[in-house]
């Protein structure tokens, strides 16, 4: 099967090609070689993780060798601790020793993790290098591989420093998704849901029709399922490149609840992916109850969730606790909780929901909990 291609055009930036497909890294260093923003750059750094270098490492080497490139890599612990103020220094320490230039350029072999970390390092050191993303799982290639966004976690929270750096390619090798377990499909497949909900009927019914293969992780609906979430995320960010307009925070549908998650049950006990699904449940349950969303959309909503292997979360915290998490998140405004709210597919709002009206709600989430349905 051949490689799928989309060009992503955001406005003031270069545009930059993502190309999807079964092998495409084996032709990581020639594809980068005609990529004019690259012309230049003799060498080419890879930054990953103690988890993927076994696997990927020499590969995404040798296919930079053969491009031309000079290769150095530098491996960080796997796992969400690397996004860090200290793991960014000890990389730019490690830039500066290995004597890289401007005319350098940062390939992310990895997760998310290792994307917002290598971008955040290429974004920063010397003011500034060039940078490709090389994704190795689903939710990476569907989310934060594309858009440009890079950043560290502090203890205060996830993603408070970073910039605004997008890749000058992106290499999204299918093969290398079969070595995901099914916490981490599933984990992917919770923002492909997310990207349908919002995007529009067209997206959503296909993927209500192809849950059952994107599940079984049939070759041909995986790739178009990657396709058409870089798609709707592209053109999100040429909407809203630096999140300044509002567009962007459609993003968001299923993190306010999801983080809150995330930080009371202890960040790795629940995949990112399984938190925002249990948010996407909640935001359409309050969406029901604020906006008049019809509660057709909010069944359709959970069954495709649990068909792609996302059930309800068996887990509550105290509601107190949950808002307090939310208060925290950098989405919060002066204090004020913020909801990315489904109207129906394809149609959403963004509101600033009163206290009493989250804790209700959260009380009523606590309580279904108890009673064992997860709903």
């Amino acid at each position: 099967m051949p490689a799928t291609k989309v060009v992503v055009n955001i406005p003031g930036e270069t545009s930059y090609d993502v190309r999807i497909g079964a092998g495409v890294l084996d032709r990581l260093g020639a594809h980068l070689r005609a990529v004019p923003a690259l012309a230049g750059a003799e060498r080419a750094l890879v930054i990953t993780d103690s988890n993927v270098a076994p696997l990927y490492l020499a590969a995404a080497k040798e296919a930079l060798a053969q491009g031309g490139f000079r290769v150095s890599d530098i491996v960080v612990p796997a796992g969400e601790e690397a996004k860090s103020v200290e793991v960014a220094g000890e990389v730019w320490e490690a830039m500066a020793q290995l004597s890289l230039g401007r005319d350098c350029v940062v390939a992310a072999l990895g997760g998310g993790v290792v994307g917002d970390l290598a971008g955040f390092a290429a974004s920063t050191y010397m003011r500034g290098v060039q940078a490709v993303q090389v994704p190795t799982t689903l939710l990476s290639m569907v989310d934060s591989s594309v858009g440009g966004k890079t950043g560290v976690n502090l203890p205060a929270g996830k993603n408070l420093v970073g910039t605004f750096k997008q890749p000058s390619y992106v290499c999204a090798d299918t093969s290398t998704l079969s070595t995901l377990d099914a916490r981490e499909w599933a984990c992917g497949c919770a923002e492909v849901a997310k990207s349908a909900v919002i995007d529009s009927d067209d997206f959503f019914f296909w993927l209500t029709d192809a849950a059952d293969d994107l599940a079984a992780r049939d070759s041909a609906t995986v790739e178009e399922a990657i396709a058409r979430s870089v798609v709707f995320k592209a053109d999100v960010v040429a909407a809203d490149k630096a999140e300044s307009r509002g567009v962007r925070e459609c993003l968001n549908y299923g993190h306010t609840l999801g983080h809150a998650v995330e930080a009371e049950s202890g960040y790795g006990t629940f995949s990112h992916g399984a938190a925002v699904a249990e948010g996407m449940r909640f935001a359409a349950r309050l969406a029901a109850s604020l906006l008049g969303t019809s509660l057709d959309f909010v069944q359709t909503q959970d069954e495709l969730l649990d068909r792609l292997g996302l059930p309800a979360l068996p887990w509550s915290a105290k509601p107190e606790a949950m808002l307090a998490a939310m208060k925290r998140d950098k989405k919060a405004r002066r204090g004020q909780v913020r909801f990315v709210l489904p109207r129906d597919v394809g149609s959403w709002e963004l509101a600033d929901v009163a206290d009493e009206d989250i804790l209700e709600h959260l009380e009523e989430w606590a309580r279904s909990k108890e009673g064992g349905d997860g709903r």
